[in-house]
């Protein structure tokens, strides 16, 4: 902390400097580093004095019920506070403190499944709202029915990458259907992939013998516009199969700089991961499940219960869940993996 706080000292005086807007790129960049610091020494001076205010009132307060209980109250908003830093603390990883491209893909199972998809989009932007992070929508094919049947948004904030990183895989939905007229239950898949958004100085070398470059008409909203130009782009990297896709440009040129800036961030990626992989089985750690596996199950009937099969954790209130209220999920993952 003390290196931190001397650290936040230096940037601010240079930040005062008159000539410091001179270099735009490199201002930004001094301001994004000050903040960072600042992520970690504010909350904690914030905790550190909530904490000493009540170790000072609460031996003289046996008298005030009331303020005992406004004093342990504290108490526990200190308490969850420090597990907060203790849970970013963990966020160490080359790649947590990035930006992310969120995806889900709708699968087996028709209209419930991309019915599951928009349920899944509704939860994690609320989760977005909770956090402060923004979100961006990307790229979107809604289901011929109703539902989503695949979504790409991007999330900006402290860490999203740290934090979302815990959502790769799939996730399973026990309900009775509403599309259903016999009200049978049903079960229904959703994929979700999450991708580090990376900067531009970082080298990710992409021929052009290597991709694929497909246009087609955006299906989204947009107006007359996108149904009569071909605006929408999906970039395919024959080396790996992987594809990205965006249309929420009107321009099919900046629906292009979209899809290379996510297919270098899914390269690289894969670059960190393989090379985590190789460390990993050389010092013998614990793995995670394997990608694509089946992460948690949210059962609608005929109980209500959402548990994560990695780490155990569950929760009853599958509404609050459903209402972005998954930091006990991810918390665990961190714990767990991290």
């Amino acid at each position: 902390m003390p290196s931190k706080i001397k650290e936040i000292s230096e940037l601010e005086k240079v930040m005062e400097e008159s000539a410091f807007w001179e270099d735009s790129d490199k201002a930004q960049k001094t301001i994004a580093e000050c903040n960072k610091l600042k992520s970690w020494t504010e909350p904690y001076h914030m905790l550190k004095t909530s904490f000493e205010d009540v170790q000072s009132l609460l031996p003289d307060a046996d008298e005030d019920p009331e303020l005992v209980t406004e004093l342990m109250d504290e108490l526990t908003r200190v308490e969850k506070g420090v597990e907060e830093l203790e849970i970013k603390r963990m966020l160490s990883g080359e790649l947590d403190e990035k930006n992310c491209y969120i995806t889900l893909n709708a699968g087996a199972g028709g209209t419930e499944s991309c019915d599951w998809v928009a349920m899944l989009t509704r939860m994690y932007q609320r989760w977005f709202t909770l956090k402060r992070f923004k979100w961006e929508l990307i790229d979107q094919v809604d289901g011929e029915v109703a539902g989503i049947k695949s979504i790409t948004m991007s999330v900006t904030g402290p860490f999203a990458y740290g934090y979302a990183k815990a959502e790769k895989g799939v996730h399973r939905l026990v309900r009775i259907s509403p599309f259903d007229s016999n009200a049978r239950r049903h079960t229904s898949f959703a994929a979700v992939e999450v991708t580090p958004q990376i900067e531009d100085d970082i080298a990710i070398e992409i021929r052009p013998d290597d991709i694929r470059i497909d246009t087609y008409r955006a299906s989204g909203a947009g107006g007359q516009h996108v149904n009569k130009t071909e605006s929408a782009v999906r970039i395919t990297h024959l080396k790996t199969n992987i594809v990205v896709t965006c249309q929420a440009e009107r321009s099919q040129l900046q629906n292009r700089e979209t899809c290379m800036k996510m297919l270098r961030a899914k390269l690289y990626e894969r670059e960190v991961m393989e090379r985590q992989e190789a460390l990993n089985k050389i010092s013998g750690e614990k793995m995670e499940n394997a990608w694509g596996a089946q992460i948690r199950s949210y059962v609608f009937q005929p109980y209500t219960l959402v548990k994560d099969t990695r780490t155990k954790y569950e929760e009853g209130n599958i509404e609050s869940v459903m209402d972005g209220h998954i930091d006990g999920f991810i918390n665990a993952y961190l714990k767990e993996f991290s």
